[in-house]
């Protein structure tokens, strides 16, 4: 056989083993931080459920999800250990982070239309667009065909068939 025959062969066999390295590089990192679980630190499950450690043993975790409510998870089924600051952000929606000295970007537009300005116009008072002298004038005329005739006005019904 070729070189070349082969060659195919060995590119398939190389991605499989870079592949499967890097699969096992994420387990052990994955292993390794629920290793490093302490009593006290907040978690994420894999269900998605926060929680704070409340005692770590060989195989499983108990998690104290809430006052009065301890659950007791299996190691394999803590998707992230997250940092206090992490956690607080999530669970309890506390930002300490914030610098004063930084932009603040607004949740919604309202607050970059107001204007310290009182307004001209107040909302109570409606608006003339001049459209009301031209809607007069039209309704007080008859309809007339183009033959002058006038046209004669129906209740809704029609005869057509």
């Amino acid at each position: 056989m070729s070189l070349v025959t082969l060659l195919p062969f060995i590119v398939l066999i190389g991605a499989m083993f870079l592949m499967t390295r890097s699969a096992k590089k994420k387990q052990q990192a994955a292993a390794q931080m629920r290793n490093d679980m302490q009593p006290g630190s907040g978690v994420r499950t894999i269900g998605g459920m926060y929680a704070t450690v409340k005692e770590v043993n060989e195989d499983t975790v108990l998690l104290d999800a809430g006052p009065g409510v301890d659950l007791l998870f299996a190691k394999n089924a803590i998707g992230a250990v997250l940092s206090d600051d992490e956690y607080n952000r999530i669970v309890h929606g506390i930002e300490h982070d914030l610098k004063t000295d930084e932009a603040v970007v607004p949740d919604d537009a309202s607050s970059l239309t107001e204007t310290d300005e009182p307004a001209e116009s107040s909302d109570d008072q409606p608006i003339d667009l001049g459209k009301k002298e031209a809607a007069d004038e039209t309704a007080d005329e008859e309809p007339k065909k183009a033959d002058g005739a006038e046209l004669k006005k129906s209740d809704g019904e029609s005869d057509a068939k």
